[in-house]
């Protein structure tokens, strides 16, 4: 019989990944050329909208003379989007991450090539006729279904799906913004789940390929080039700090404004069809209003790191940009998030710095940014090394740390789940995005297996094992006992409901019925054995007893598997979840006479 174990190792890729990573360079490559295509459409759909002319040319809708006509602009938009969306696919509405989120938790991975050609379009469609949003989140959703389609096309496996699916994700966005780190980093945050380098290298492969075309498709250098700041002293550093709880605190409204606004159009008596067409005429109103805040805002995002602007005037940008954000966000039209964050939390830094110490008009707008940020999205390192990209601005690097992950915190302990999570859970699915070595990876089978193990002779009778009551008054832990040879060398297992089959066969009298007498229990043996070593995790044991359907695996030695030292069963591997409990509830003094401390088990 076949007892061969592998040996743990730190990780557990195999040799497949490199095929995976292949596949991966050829999605980032093309996902470079959808990045492209998208922000050309936006540009296209724009001139259309609000110039009535066919061209590819960056123009602003802030610098349109429609006049009051240009209310209806977004309205005419966002009812194209409900209509593509209600009879095209529905998976086009939202912002894009939470709909990869969920293709990934819940689809296993599986996007439609209709999602693929209709999100891109729908988000064109949606930000040049000046909704509020930004081209990230759509290019996410697109290379993400290209790299869920390629591995349909290449019939693997669901986890290779989602490497495959996010490395389009990380490809789509590292081309659009040049940061190939941050892509990498998002996804791990945001998508991935796991940070294992099944994963973790296609999808870095795919993002750094994208990043390298990037010259040659949409120009050469950093998204928002600055001027270099020195080494901060630390009165930056500790107002850094405000600038994060300030940061944390918008994080909040905007979060609670975008799913109030969502709940209010649930509450209305008309289909959600034209929910992006009432949220366009919001849109529309606040346009009049701050022509700057429709469309993606590149331009105001500029200004904001290079000090060009007035903060008096960003009060009344800041609050029409969240109120008709997050209202047509709500509304279920097509568009990302990352773009005005930026821009609010930019602004809302841009204010501070009239205030904040040095006077510094950029450092101030590029800090607060990657805080709101960090703080909306719960992902801290994302944000601070994306505001690292965006600029190269090396030496704001402590003032970002600081502002980003004190956001974060606040957002951590006062909301239960962020803008992009509470959109999955209100369809009945709960995230946990924290992650830890697994309790069973920590601990060795040889650490909690029973070594005085009960064995039972090969040619023991069937008759004896029941007079000897075996089964019936036995070690309850192990309702199964290895099968071993005169030597002592392992041949099997055999279980209660091995011996119980037989004998309902000999009082039924079936076309399978035995005589007790003669059958030995080497006769019970009805599979290979499978086996587990002492250096191997308790979570590779529990994986094997997963898939072989097994409570109890006998443990051998790893240079000879037929000689027996132990057995592992299902309870023993609770042991590694109560030391991981007892380590998080036990609280020891570090001198004087130590307290007894309650058993969390007990009980």
């Amino acid at each position: 019989m076949n007892r061969v174990v592998k040996e743990s190792g730190d990780f557990t890729a195999e040799f497949r990944l490199v095929g995976i990573s292949a596949i991966a360079v050829v999605i980032g490559a093309v996902c470079a050329v959808l990045a492209l295509v998208l922000l050309r459409l936006i540009e296209l759909f724009t001139n259309l909208f609000y110039f009535q002319e066919w061209s590819f040319r960056l123009h602003l809708p802030a610098s349109s003379t429609l006049g009051w006509l240009a209310v209806l602009v977004p309205v005419v938009g966002g009812l194209i989007v409900g209509l593509m969306a209600r009879y095209g696919s529905e998976r086009i509405r939202g912002h894009g991450i939470p709909e990869a989120m969920e293709a990934i938790l819940i689809g296993q991975s599986r996007m439609s090539p209709k999602v693929a050609l209709l999100k891109p379009i729908s988000s064109a469609i949606s930000i040049g006729s000046g909704g509020p949003f930004g081209a990230e989140g759509p290019i996410i959703m697109t290379g993400g279904s290209f790299g869920s389609i390629i591995a349909q096309v290449f019939h693997l496996t669901a986890a290779e799906r989602k490497t495959l699916l996010v490395a389009g994700a990380a490809g789509g966005m590292a081309a659009t913004f040049n940061t190939p780190m941050a892509a990498v980093l998002l996804a791990v945050e945001l998508l991935l789940f796991e940070w294992k380098p099944r994963s973790l290298i296609p999808v870095a492969l795919a993002s750094a390929v994208a990043a390298l075309l990037r010259p040659y498709l949409l120009g050469v250098g950093p998204m928002f080039p600055v001027a270099a700041h020195g080494i901060l002293p630390a009165v930056h550093l500790i107002a850094s700090v405000v600038v994060g709880l300030l940061a944390g605190v918008l994080a909040l409204v905007l979060t609670a404004a975008v799913y109030a606004a969502e709940d209010t159009f649930h509450r209305l008596p008309i289909h959600w069809m034209w929910w992006p067409a009432l949220g366009g005429l919001v849109v529309g109103v606040g346009g009049l209003i701050q022509p700057r805040a429709l469309g993606v805002g590149y331009d105001i995002i500029h200004d904001l790191l290079t000090g060009r602007y007035d903060a008096r005037s960003l009060v009344a940008l800041i609050l029409v940009k969240a109120i008709i954000w997050s209202i047509a966000l709500g509304s279920g039209t097509s568009g990302g998030v990352l773009a005005p964050l930026l821009i609010m939390g930019g602004a809302l830094g841009a204010i501070e710095s009239t205030v904040l110490p040095g006077g510094d008009r950029a450092l101030w707008p590029l800090v607060s940014m990657a805080a709101a940020l960090g703080g909306t999205m719960r992902c801290p390192l994302t944000s601070v090394i994306f505001a690292l990209e965006l600029t190269q601005d090396i030496n704001t690097l402590p003032a970002l740390l600081i502002a980003s992950t004190v956001a974060h915190g606040f957002t951590v302990l006062v909301m239960k789940r962020s803008i992009l999570t509470e959109k999955v859970a209100r369809r009945g699915y709960s995230i946990s995005r924290e992650y830890a070595v697994d309790p069973l990876e920590r601990m060795s089978v040889g650490e909690v297996m029973t070594t005085n193990v009960v064995t039972v002779p090969a040619s023991m009778p069937i008759r004896d094992l029941m007079t000897q009551r075996f089964f019936a008054s036995g070690d309850q832990r192990h309702p199964g006992y290895p099968v071993v040879d005169r030597a002592g060398k392992l041949i099997g297992m055999i279980t209660r409901s091995n011996l119980l089959d037989h004998w309902i066969d000999a009082l039924l009298g079936g076309k399978d019925a035995i005589v007790i007498g003669p059958i030995i229990a080497y006769d019970l043996i009805d599979r290979q054995v499978v086996t587990a070593c002492p250096s191997e995790s308790c979570r590779a044991a529990a994986e094997r007893m997963a898939e072989a359907g097994v409570k109890r695996l006998p443990v051998v030695a790893p240079d000879d598997p037929d000689r027996l030292l132990g057995i592992v069963a299902l309870g023993d591997l609770l042991q590694a979840r109560y030391r991981l409990l007892n380590e998080e509830s036990k609280r020891e003094r570090f001198y004087g006479p130590k307290r007894a401390v309650p058993d969390p088990l007990a009980g």
